[in-house]
């Protein structure tokens, strides 16, 4: 009998449903039932529990030898799925045929219904259904999961066609997964097959397992912990595709030819690293590789104190995953301006459009937004494209590179809301939303928005330093400073560091404190010259601190960038919580030679 459920208790979402189930579970129980029921338990709690956590789903319920799982993202659930699968690959590579533990998981996309914290409906039935359907070891989905995840992860799906299941009145389309490890630890078998995958448009990159050149085997476990960590950090980043875990460390303890592995996993770039530990210091050594280029994009050597090995791994960590992110990104912008302009893809037109933005200044950011909605136009729903279309329309409506600044304002707005709705787990839609709440004066709306983001990515420079920013504007210096800090030394080249260091002036400004709002904006201005706020802080710092020469050459800067700016004009409209603050801005501009109006 079905559940009979009152009509105002009744909850649809849609979700993507796992559903995996052990293969020949009775007869591994006939043959050992206690060694059956222990290792089942382990590789829930060592394997599944953790995987399903790490990619934001929750287990609904364990059903003897099933689990179903929920999650917010089929990206993420196929992701996991995968991992799950390697995870138990390795596992098995040392353990006899007839012992394995193996699964099928079947993963849909579709409505379900919620009664309390069970789920059920046509949509976790057809995933129960694509798990029965599944290879030994393997993964099927349903077309409407497929859809989601194609041209998202690099991975081959097999066409099963249409599949007539169990109590279900039209027949299901059914795709096999095919990634690189089967339940044997080995190549997949010829049906399961796959040709050498070009490299994905999205940046792919393999980490490998850092070296341990200590004469110690007991630090094996913080090399490996570093590598693991930063695999996982750098995973929550949507711009990239990062190899797993699983097929990383297959090429640990082995001679590395970073060209060779990279054209095995069809990634374009390769993290390697080693950790070196004498007495009560560590040495952590890590370097980025262009692979198909042979180029090195990025080096760094840390040499720190173990006085608590836990905080010093997770403080190299973020260091790491701070410098690699942006490394990528430039190298890929540079990629992307080598491109002949007639045979751009979407990555690249987003990449050349990052490239403009970042320039700060008028013709520039034009020239983004071009990039940008040709972008669209290929792929209308790619939220990277409308996050960075946001920030431009943010720039051009602040600095008045435009007829019309509340018009371009309210696209900005529009755009940022679009790219949370296409994609509400990427945490730079998040950051671009919380920027329009910002300047739309709601100071705590962006604040609560910020920490989503940094949850969904706690990695995320951006997200951290518009944290600073916010709180900068609010009058709250001493957290705004915190957050700067951490975002600075998350990735100290970033080309954001111009933001930061500006936003810092603004909240010493705010805290009457000009001398370090003046520093801070000489900072601003040797990170990048031509954004226009590192004038008008300075001017006003200069204006406040009586030093007039200093503030009429930085007012002749800000004019330049703004002509016939007063006091009064919109385009020094800032986002300050409190109105003393703006008035003592202002004030400052008008010390150092500003026009009232």
């Amino acid at each position: 009998m079905g559940k009979a459920v009152a009509s105002e208790q009744v909850t649809r979402r849609l979700s993507a449903v796992l559903a995996a189930d052990v293969v020949e579970y009775s007869r591994l129980m006939a043959a050992d039932e206690g060694a059956t029921l222990a290792a089942l338990k382990r590789h829930r709690e060592e394997l599944f529990d953790p995987k399903i956590t790490a990619y934001r789903g929750r287990i609904v319920k364990l059903m003897g030898d099933g689990i179903l799982a929920e999650f917010p993202s089929v990206v993420d659930a196929v992701q996991c799925a995968i991992e799950i699968q390697q995870g138990m690959a390795d596992h098995n590579a040392n353990i006899d045929g007839d012992s394995r533990l193996v699964f099928r998981i079947g993963i849909n996309l579709g409505d379900i219904i919620v009664e309390g914290d069970d789920i059920y409906g046509d949509g976790v039935n057809i995933a129960a259904r694509l798990e029965g359907l599944a290879e030994p070891g393997g993964i099927c989905v349903s077309r409407s999961a497929r859809d989601q995840v194609r041209d998202k992860v690099p991975i081959r799906f097999e066409d099963l066609g249409e599949q007539q299941v169990k109590n279900m009145p039209r027949p299901v389309r059914a795709f096999h997964v095919h990634f690189e490890f089967t339940d044997t630890g080995e190549a997949p078998a010829a049906h399961g097959a796959v040709p050498a995958a070009p490299i994905s448009e999205k940046p792919s990159i393999a980490i490998l397992p850092f070296t341990n050149m200590s004469q110690d085997p007991e630090q094996e476990y913080f090399s490996d912990g570093i590598t693991e960590d930063i695999i996982t950090g750098l995973s929550k980043n949507r711009s990239f595709f990062v190899i797993s875990r699983g097929t990383s460390f297959k090429y640990k303890g082995t001679a590395v030819d970073v060209s060779q592995i990279a054209d095995e996993l069809a990634v374009r770039y390769v993290l390697e690293g080693s950790v070196r530990k004498a007495g009560n210091r560590v040495r952590i050594s890590a370097q980025l590789s262009d692979a198909p280029v042979s180029h090195q994009v990025w080096a760094e050597r840390y040499d720190r104190d173990l006085e608590d090995i836990f905080s010093v791994q997770d403080e190299i960590t973020q260091n790491i995953i701070g410098a690699i992110a942006p490394g990528i990104m430039s190298a890929e912008m540079q990629r992307a301006q080598r491109k002949d302009a007639g045979h751009l893809e979407v990555w690249d037109l987003i990449m050349r459009a990052h490239w403009h933005i970042r320039q700060f200044n008028k013709d520039d950011t034009i020239k983004a937004q071009g990039f940008l909605r040709d972008a669209l136009a290929l792929d209308a729903s790619n939220a990277m494209a409308l996050c960075d279309l946001a920030f431009a329309s943010h720039f051009e409506a602040l600095f008045g590179w435009t007829d019309d600044p509340a018009g371009c304002f309210e696209f900005f707005g529009e755009v940022a809301r679009k790219a949370v709705t296409a994609d509400d787990q990427y945490a730079m839609s998040h950051t671009a939303f919380a920027i329009f709440e910002l300047f739309s004066n709601r100071h705590d709306d962006a604040v609560r928005r910020l920490h989503i983001a940094c949850e969904l990515d706690p990695n995320l420079v951006f997200a951290r330093g518009y944290l600073g920013v916010t709180h900068a504007f609010a009058g709250d210096h001493d957290a705004a400073m915190q957050h700067f800090e951490q975002a600075i030394q998350m990735s100290p080249r970033d080309p954001l560091l111009v933001i930061w260091h500006i936003a810092m002036g603004w909240a010493a400004a705010a805290a009457g404190q000009f001398d370090q709002a003046a520093k801070f904006a000489k900072q601003a201005i040797e990170d990048n010259p031509e954004f226009t706020d590192n004038y008008s802080v300075l001017a006003a710092s200069h204006g406040h601190l009586g030093q007039t020469d200093e503030a009429e050459a930085a007012l002749v800067q800000l004019l330049k960038r703004m002509p016939g700016l007063t006091a009064s004009d919109e385009r020094l409209t800032r986002p300050f919580k409190r109105d003393a603050d703006r008035q003592r801005f202002l004030e400052g501009l008008v010390k150092a030679g500003l026009p009232e109006g």
